[in-house]
């Protein structure tokens, strides 16, 4: 939960290219960071790191509207994407180095920002 203030915060004073440019710019220091966890902690993606799931959760959240909508939905939608995993977001998981904790969060991001653009273009086709 602590990922929504964070998105309010970049949502509202920065533009969407610089939103991007600070998601794609944080990738390698969250991968390197995810990393130095799995070595430091001694396990694969250890449940004591969670800017895997901030990256994860602001890529759902790139380039919608900040409304109370979007972002609960938006954080539901994650965490079911997160949790099931669908291709090729598991096998992802075995990429070495970190970048398997967080591409794995990226993807399911990915996936949920598109199901969301689905959800919200239909709720404000048939709700508004």
């Amino acid at each position: 939960m602590a990922a929504i203030p964070l998105y309010l915060l970049l949502h509202y004073y920065l533009s969407l290219p610089f939103y991007l440019l600070l998601l794609i710019f944080s990738l390698y220091p969250v991968a390197a960071l995810c990393h130095w966890a799995e070595v430091y902690f001694a396990q694969e993606d250890p449940s004591r790191v969670v800017i895997d799931e901030v990256i994860g959760y602001l890529v759902t959240m790139a380039a919608l509207p900040a409304s109370w909508f979007t972002v609960i939905s938006g954080f539901f939608i994650f965490r079911f994407f997160d949790v099931l995993k669908p291709y090729p977001v598991y096998q992802s998981q075995q990429i070495s180095q970190g970048w398997g904790v967080l591409i794995d969060d990226v993807l399911a991001g990915i996936y949920s920002n598109l199901s969301l653009w689905l959800v919200y273009l239909g709720y404000r086709h048939f709700i508004i």
